[in-house]
């Protein structure tokens, strides 16, 4: 992995650990990247957004879309983790937990330490999953705290399925269209 932009990014080496990014990812010049942290291919890292891997790792798949304001951060020696082709909406912060592959977490959302939210599992905009709660695989969770809505339907999928496309095709977009003009 190697760093193919022609602007600044504010990507640090923190005691000796350096982010790796793949080629096809987009992380904004806005982001900010410390240390422990593994940012897959064709993933969109949006202005604002802090992956911190001081303490521990944070581990990004392949194809998701970390998106403007979140914040992902671990405890020492433990690792955050973000699966393939996951959506994490504006503003939402993930603290020492796993994502599966497929999932949507909503904007805003809060995901604490040890939770656990499946694969193509949907956390609504706001939620808090708190500490060790399980989002089980294909369900819908809303709330404060988050609680079980309903099953992920196939046109959830459809519709999620679209917007994921859409993140994984903005990287290359912003990497050819993205302009700063002062």
């Amino acid at each position: 992995m190697r760093f193919a932009y022609s602007f600044k990014l504010a990507i640090y080496e923190f005691e000796k650990k350096t982010p790796r990014i793949s080629d096809s990812a987009f992380v904004h010049e806005a982001a900010s990247v410390i240390g422990d942290v593994v940012v897959g291919e064709q993933c969109f890292v949006g202005a604002g957004a802090v992956l911190r891997g001081d303490y521990g790792g944070i581990r990004v798949g392949n194809r998701s879309s970390v998106q403007d304001n979140c914040v992902l951060h671990a405890r020492s020696e433990e690792v955050c983790t973000v699966g393939n082709d996951v959506q994490v909406g504006h503003g939402s912060v993930l603290h020492n937990c796993e994502i599966g592959d497929f999932a949507v977490v909503g904007l805003g959302s809060r995901i604490c330490d040890y939770a656990v939210v499946g694969v193509w599992a949907i956390v609504g905009e706001g939620a808090v999953v708190t500490s060790k709660t399980i989002v089980p695989d294909g369900k819908v969770f809303v709330g404060t705290p988050a609680k079980a809505l309903r099953d992920v339907t196939e046109e959830d999928k459809k519709v999620w399925s679209f917007y994921k496309q859409k993140y994984a095709e903005l990287c290359q977009r912003y990497k050819n269209g993205l302009k700063k003009i002062c």
